[in-house]
Formats: C-alpha cells, sequence, structure tokens
C-alpha cells in the first residue's frame, strides 16, 4: 500500500488509510462505539471536490460495533453520492450480524475480503 497515513484516535481504535489504484482503503481496528466514531467518520468522508470518490472500508479488525459506527457507516456512504461508493469488507461475523439486523449490507456492500471489495 501507498500513502498509508494512521489517523489518531483512542487507544481502542486504530484506523490507518492508503491510496490503492485510485481507490482510498481505510483498515479500521478495534471497538467502534460513541467514544471512537469521530476518527472514523473522519477517515471515510471523501475530501471535498472528488467527483468519483472510491473508498473501501477494511473491518476485519473490528472486534464491536454500536449504533454510531452504524451512523457514521451510513454518513459515509451518503457523502460519496451517486457518482462514488464506499464498500465493507472482511466483517466479523459479531459485527456482520449487527449490519444486516439494521439492514446496512443491503444499504452499502459488503465484500468477503479487501480483494474482493477492490476487484469488484
Amino acid at each position: 500500500m501507498a500513502g498509508t497515513d494512521e489517523l489518531a484516535g483512542p487507544d481502542r481504535l486504530s484506523i490507518t488509510s492508503a491510496l490503492i489504484d485510485g481507490t482510498t482503503v481505510v483498515i479500521v481496528k478495534g471497538e467502534v462505539d460513541h467514544h471512537t466514531t469521530a476518527p472514523l467518520r473522519q477517515a471515510l468522508t471523501p475530501p471535498d471536490g472528488l467527483t468519483r470518490p472510491r473508498t473501501v472500508a477494511d473491518l476485519s479488525g473490528v472486534t464491536f460495533m454500536d449504533s454510531s459506527g452504524i451512523n457514521a457507516l451510513i454518513a459515509a456512504h451518503q457523502a460519496h453520492g451517486d457518482q462514488g461508493w464506499l464498500r465493507l469488507a472482511g466483517i466479523q461475523p459479531s459485527v456482520q450480524r449487527v449490519l444486516q439486523l439494521v439492514g446496512v449490507d443491503t444499504l452499502i456492500a459488503c465484500y468477503p475480503t479487501l480483494d474482493n471489495a477492490l476487484e469488484a
């Protein structure tokens, strides 16, 4: 990965981003809750001026997500607009269950691996 940078956040959450072939890849590890949502929202929101933003959130390292994390994902999805997209990859079963219960998996495309999400 090229262009990696770490976003500061509480000790319970690590967020790293990189640009791969024009797609922003955000690797998230730890717990996503109301204490850690702000850096996640920042990392998943495309910069102003991008006409076709593409982002993959690799959630394989996320062990817990509450409703504030769900809200961050929905806000990021909306921020990508009609021309861009947000995809989720590598979701742990416990987090996948939460996404399914609230229907986020029908709003945002989910893939088993980062490679699958990048190739889709």
